[in-house]
């Protein structure tokens, strides 16, 4: 016999069925609210970071095609390259609403710097063409790790894996020609950092930055804006203390050809090599760094100069790194001993 619920327990019982249906309810409303909060909240986000990207992009292009400017209009006088030049002029940090009459509010900020790549010792200079090692640039070499307090078992690696990288960057092209061509052998690397390539620890790799280039030919050195370090492994008999004193005389004075640094070595019977020693400049590194919206975007630009005419070679931009508010500092590009 079936018991049936007295009318007050009946109202009880719809009474919590509907609480709970209203707290379900609630609850699902809830869950669609912040669902759609969220997804309004990223497009938000990717919408900003896509404003700043482009933001940044125009702005590194236009201070990549002012640095341009300024390296053609050197150019165009002719004569030495040297540190006495508007070029060589680091840009500090700067609030870009200082170059932008339209905008005062902008908390976006500038810095850059120009640095001359030919100050420095250029890997293509130490293995010739046909895979041989040039015996006068591997002089330089000698002299630049026992400076740096580097092992000579590092630079006879070196040596070794850029002999192989060149000898299979000529079987790659023999190859293209003629089948069954071998081109076993590291690949030849486009900037300093990629001589990790060549089993180069990281302590060697951090002490060869500031005095090592890569560049796309073989270049003398610019002994204008070489460091004293890189004065020292060129120029053979010259003393790190004869090097400071180079650089004193060439701030006041800086040379305009290489008869000049020969008196000024006071060395008169040193050889110099026109092809690995000059005091002019074809090839720069454009560094630019831009923070905008808390976050510090960066890049990095290799230009060759030939004339009036300045051409971008390539261009590399970092992961943006977050920062606090305020001006970004770019990563410093050349040795600090001038």
């Amino acid at each position: 016999m079936t018991r049936r619920l007295g009318p007050r327990v009946a109202r009880t019982r719809q009474r919590g069925a509907a609480i709970l249906l209203a707290m379900l309810t609630v609850v699902l409303v809830a869950t669609l609210a912040s669902a759609a909060l969220w997804q309004q909240w990223r497009a938000v986000e990717v919408e900003a970071a896509e404003r700043a990207r482009a933001q940044s992009t125009w702005v590194l292009n236009g201070a990549l095609d002012w640095a341009r400017l300024i390296l053609s209009e050197d150019g165009r006088k002719g004569g030495s390259d040297h540190l006495g030049e508007p070029w060589s002029i680091p840009l500090e940090q700067a609030r870009l609403s200082t170059f932008l009459a339209a905008d005062r509010s902008s908390n976006a900020f500038l810095s850059g710097q120009i640095s001359d790549l030919q100050a420095r010792l250029n890997l293509r200079n130490l293995v010739q063409d046909d895979g041989k090692v040039h015996p006068p640039t591997l002089h330089m070499w000698e002299r630049l790790f026992s400076q740096l307090g580097l092992q000579r078992t590092q630079l006879d690696t070196l040596v070794a894996q850029l002999t192989k990288a060149q000898r299979a960057n000529s079987a790659t092209l023999a190859a293209n020609q003629a089948a069954g061509a071998s081109a076993d052998g590291p690949l030849w690397p486009q900037d300093p950092e990629q001589l990790a390539w060549l089993r180069l620890d990281a302590g060697t790799l951090a002490r060869l930055a500031p005095y090592v280039a890569v560049l796309p030919e073989r270049t003398p050195v610019n002994l204008n804006t070489a460091s004293a370090t890189v004065l020292a492994a060129c120029l053979d008999g010259l003393t790190p203390s004869d090097a400071q004193r180079m650089l004193q005389v060439r701030r006041l004075k800086p040379w305009e050809n290489l008869d000049e640094v020969r008196t000024s070595a006071r060395l008169p019977t040193l050889i110099m090599d026109a092809q690995l020693m000059g005091v002019s400049t074809r090839f720069f590194a454009l560094q630019g760094a831009l923070q905008i919206e808390g976050k510090t975007v960066q890049e990095y630009s290799v230009v060759q100069r030939d004339g009036t005419r300045v051409k971008p070679l390539w261009r590399k931009r970092p992961l943006p790194l977050a920062g606090p508010a305020g001006p970004a500092t770019p990563t410093p590009t050349m040795p600090t001993d001038f």
